[in-house]
């Protein structure tokens, strides 16, 4: 029992590390930016997103990829 215990805690702990996630914008399908955030996928989403504008009346639309 504490095997598996000692498993599933190191399993949630990698579930929930950060790493590299390559947040991308595109303006009428061209890409305009590229950056990097370093945080768990969620947070690197909700980040990400911030990006999203309508400029000029053209949609810009940010992506985690």
């Amino acid at each position: 029992m504490k095997k598996l215990m000692l498993v599933a805690g190191v399993v949630v702990l990698l579930a929930s590390c950060k790493k590299d996630w390559t947040c991308e914008c595109k303006l009428n399908g061209t890409v305009t930016t590229s950056s990097t955030i370093n945080d768990t996928k969620k947070n690197a989403v909700t980040k990400c997103d911030e990006g999203d504008a309508s400029i000029l009346g053209a949609t810009q639309d940010c992506e985690i990829q």
